[in-house]
């Protein structure tokens, strides 16, 4: 299961969709929205709305400062004192957004937005970013002093107790995404040129509380996004389309394809074969072989040189132990067609054993996980991706994907200056493409996407951050449960993206002081959860 995520265009195709249908208007649209922010600002802080005080509310010049005014003016009704600025000319505001500009007037007035620092006030407990949204392709540049104001106010702020926040730290909330930050990549938009330099400040709001509209956006959950959008609340504006698109990116919130056949044994459900490193180099496999077990392959085996064998036998009990040298032996062993899913890479080495391997894998047409030192080798191919197919499913971390894919690597990581920027959808959809099989590309903002374009995100981040998975072997036990999930029969992006939300869950369920081995040892704890809740 899965969440639709929304790119900035297809958010303003639903709109227009629902205003040309007839089914609601710009200007219900803006009050709505406007409306959901402030109750959400009182359910996030009850505090300030049993004592309201100063708030700060910055417009730009489209329909973000359009939802800005209505704040304004809803906060004003409940006994806010609110200082109202505009970013632009009055007279060029999108025609819904000079309605509400102009209601406003009736009731306060509005100053002109300063580029060079946020004049506060005595007393301003609340500053709302109104600015641009979701609309914004260009970078802040002429707002950089301003901004960088309020994000210090957030920064300064995030954590502290109320009475420590104010005048100093007022809370700061975004009106659908935090300005500077494109709503489709998650990238701060940069200058070019000098400021645009790694490492730079860029202009960019921070927000203690995030209000977006109808659906999230993919640039919430990537790349600087969370980093800046605090807490992030989704308000229903009364949007019922959702739009049919090719190109659609989903959000894994839980996974699919976990209940057992009631009837039918072990073979029903999979065997895993999981290739081994020499002696003093299996630990990684073996976590990997625990994993696929634990998510419910039916039987799982370790191949292992003959130098490993004794290793392996004196750690493995559900698990069963083969010999495998070389390649002669791996296809020896694939003789057995119940064998439906292989594991390559975790403790293998880079070596000409590895190398072998993975051909004699591949040229079965089984399903293939290839991980770590399998990636390597597959990286220092002249055609790295000839042998490929779509059951396979490859799992880098950053430095190993810019080893298989240098290009897509130095797009994506170049400094945005323009959105939409190229984001970490783009670059795992047209690696995906270029090898033909499933690309899971890990990080808090793990993306997984195959060849055909179906592209999903799973988070460990805002309330699913788990930066205890930051361990030796995590990885390991990731390929392990993908390669699990295959051999019970899931479709590669189907299995991959279940294994990655169930990687972050059993961290989660398992909290601080995790190492590798308790994650697949938490795995039942998991699952059990899911299936009373199914």
């Amino acid at each position: 299961m899965s969440e639709l995520l929304l790119t900035a265009a297809q958010m303003r195709a639903i709109e227009q969709a629902a205003i040309d249908a007839g089914e609601i208007t710009g200007l219900q649209l803006m009050e709505r929205a406007g409306q959901g922010a402030v109750a959400a600002i009182e359910a996030m802080w009850p505090e300030l709305e049993r004592a309201p005080g100063r708030a700060m509310i910055l417009c730009g010049p489209g329909n973000n400062g359009g939802d800005g005014f209505v704040v304004a003016r809803v906060l004003t009704g409940k006994g806010w004192d609110v200082d109202a600025f505009l970013y632009g000319d009055a007279g060029k505001l999108p025609p819904d957004a000079r309605t509400n500009y102009e209601r406003w007037c009736k009731i306060g007035q509005v100053r002109t937005l300063p580029t060079d620092g946020l004049p506060f006030k005595d007393g301003t407990s609340l500053i709302i970013d109104a600015l641009f949204g979701t609309g914004l392709t260009r970078p802040l540049g002429a707002l950089g002093k301003t901004l960088r104001d309020v994000c210090d106010a957030a920064d300064g702020g995030r954590g502290l107790p109320r009475e420590d926040r104010t005048p100093f730290f007022p809370y700061v909330v975004a009106l659908d995404i935090p300005s500077g930050i494109c709503a489709d990549s998650g990238k701060i938009l940069r200058a070019a040129g000098a400021d645009a330099a790694k490492g730079s400040r860029a202009s960019c709001v921070a927000a203690d509380l995030v209000t977006t509209f109808h659906r999230p956006k993919a640039g919430h959950y990537l790349a600087d996004g969370p980093r800046h959008c605090g807490t992030l609340c989704i308000i229903g504006i009364g949007l019922t389309q959702t739009g049919a698109w090719r190109d659609h990116i989903r959000l894994i919130d839980l996974p699919v394809g976990l209940s057992k056949r009631s009837k039918g044994h072990k073979y029903d459900h999979g065997h895993a074969l999981i290739l081994t490193g020499g002696m003093g180099r299996t630990g990684a496999a073996r976590l990997s072989a625990r994993a696929a077990l634990r998510v419910g392959a039916g039987l799982v085996t370790c191949a292992a040189p003959g130098s490993a064998m004794m290793e392996c036998a004196t750690q493995l009990t559900s698990i069963m132990l083969r010999r495998c040298d070389d390649g002669e032996a791996l296809a020896g062993l694939l003789e057995d067609e119940r064998i439906n899913a292989l594991c390559l890479g975790p403790g293998m080495g880079v070596s000409d054993r590895t190398s072998d391997l993975m051909d004699v894998a591949l040229a079965s047409k089984r399903r293939v996980v290839l991980d770590a030192d399998a990636l390597t080798v597959l990286a220092g191919r002249d055609d790295p991706f000839a042998g490929l197919h779509d059951g396979c499913v490859l799992t880098p971390h950053g430095g190993e994907f810019a080893r298989l894919f240098p290009d897509i690597s130095d797009r994506l990581n170049a400094p945005a200056t323009k959105g939409p920027a190229y984001s970490k959808v783009d670059a795992t959809r047209d690696a995906a493409a270029r090898a033909g099989c499933t690309v899971l590309f890990k990080g808090p903002d793990t993306v997984i996407a195959d060849a055909s374009g179906g592209a999903c995100i799973n988070t460990a981040v805002y309330d699913r951050a788990v930066p205890w998975l930051a361990t030796a072997g995590s990885g390991d036990v990731l390929a392990g449960i993908i390669t699990g999930m295959l051999a019970r029969g899931s479709c590669p992006i189907n299995a991959t993206s279940s294994a990655a939300w169930l990687h972050v869950e059993a961290a989660r369920t398992f909290g601080p002081g995790l190492i590798a081995e308790d994650l697949p040892e938490t795995l039942p704890q998991v699952l059990q959860a899911l299936l009373q809740n199914d």
